[in-house]
């Protein structure tokens, strides 16, 4: 599909990676979140979209940084430049809310606030979307841009084999509230999750102790955290049955 140059910007999937984002989206009732591949001569128009070793929760994303380099490393060798594969940031939300959280902005602000420019994009679970291009050029700025699917262009088939594999390889959950259980009596130094063990020591908790961690959610990933505990109903009795 020829591009207008007088069109106003627009972020651009290819079929074959939206679908795949819309799947990644639909493994986990949790946050998740990779690159956008785009083609040299068309920086806006996402071919694929890539994972790299994260810890997700209901809210939040955070990347492993051995993995990002590693990603960086393996797209450099395949001769892509670090604006075609470094510039849009892709997740998802998993309730009815596009629209970014504090933690998103902050996110989007330090790691992609130097670029010359950058896009972060958020797919929620009801298919709303959030597109924002920032751009450092003359006096810089942020501008809403539209997103669309273009079926005009060739692309490949689905792989749901192929994306589950890369899902299970990248995404590791990481438990927003502990279940209480017995501390050891000789704690074992804590190790990389991304290497197969928890990265965090459980600990009891209260019932106070959960409220309090609640209460230092930002007011959007504190309803965000609302809404999928009321679609899971049986979170609480999940939790009492390992507490209690």
């Amino acid at each position: 599909m020829a591009k207008n140059k007088n069109q106003s910007p627009s972020l651009r999937f290819s079929p074959t990676a939206w679908a795949k984002l819309v799947f990644m989206r639909d493994m986990t009732d949790n946050e998740v979140g990779g690159f956008g591949i785009t083609k040299p001569d068309d920086l806006l128009f996402v071919t694929d979209f890539v994972l790299v070793r994260q810890k997700v929760t209901v809210v939040s994303v955070s990347f492993d940084d051995t993995s990002v380099a590693d990603f960086f490393e393996h797209q450099v060798e395949q001769k892509r430049k670090p604006e075609q594969f470094g510039r849009i940031w892709l997740h998802t939300h998993p309730g009815n809310s596009a629209n970014p959280s504090m933690t998103d902005e902050e996110t989007f602000d330090r790691v992609f606030g130097k670029c010359d420019w950058s896009v972060m994009f958020i797919l929620a679970q009801d298919g709303s979307s959030y597109a924002r291009l920032h751009f450092k050029a003359g006096p810089g700025g942020d501008l809403k841009i539209p997103v669309y699917v273009d079926y005009g262009c060739q692309f490949d088939g689905s792989d749901f084999k192929g994306w589950a594999e890369q899902y299970k390889a990248n995404v590791a959950k990481e438990i927003l509230l502990p279940a209480a259980k017995q501390l050891p009596e000789k704690p074992k130094e804590s190790a990389d999750i991304f290497g197969g063990t928890e990265s965090f020591q459980t600990s009891p908790f209260t019932s106070e102790d959960i409220l309090n961690e609640i209460d230092l959610l930002d007011p959007m990933e504190r309803q965000m955290l609302m809404d999928e505990l009321a679609v899971r109903s049986d979170f609480w009795d999940e939790y009492e049955k390992e507490v209690f």
